[in-house]
């Protein structure tokens, strides 16, 4: 478990760490150089779960060794499908991480919702329903490594 204490905001108890895959932590469904041992490390933390429609059928292959929930979701409604999944877990228990128009609501309703630009660039909506927005999944990543980032970017 991240505990955060945020001046003037509401503190945060964050047991999981929910990902979008293409275009957050994978690019065309290559694993953003560095992303691996992030994880690794915010896995001694937080639960990590990765949910994918995955397109290029490649998710499973590049976490084989990896203690992370892989979750292959529909195409259709994924947006709803993964505010139902964070749902389950409990959302203000979970930060959530992504980039598309499928992940807004995940984005929105999460204890913590990052969106990332990189070179897939970012839904607006995803951007507008995010607590955070960063330029790659790494400083995303950073921000929950190091707790006075988070805490100086949501204090009010």
């Amino acid at each position: 478990m991240l505990k955060f204490e945020i001046p003037g905001g509401p503190d945060l108890k964050l047991k999981n760490l929910v990902l979008d895959y293409n275009g957050t932590i994978a690019m065309d469904g290559e694993i953003i150089h560095g992303a691996l041992d992030a994880i690794s490390r915010l896995g001694n933390s937080l639960d990590i779960h990765v949910l994918t429609a995955d397109t290029h059928g490649t998710v499973k292959e590049k976490f084989r060794s990896e203690q992370i929930r892989i979750e292959i979701i529909a195409p259709q409604n994924q947006a709803e499908c993964k505010l139902e999944y964070i749902n389950g877990l409990g959302k203000n228990e979970c930060a959530c991480i992504g980039n598309g128009l499928n992940d807004c609501l995940m984005l929105k309703e999460a204890g913590l919702g990052i969106a990332v630009i990189q070179n897939e660039g970012c839904s607006f909506i995803a951007a507008q329903n995010a607590s955070i927005l960063v330029p790659n999944i790494l400083d995303a990543f950073n921000l929950l490594l190091n707790p006075q980032r988070l805490v100086a970017t949501l204090r009010n």
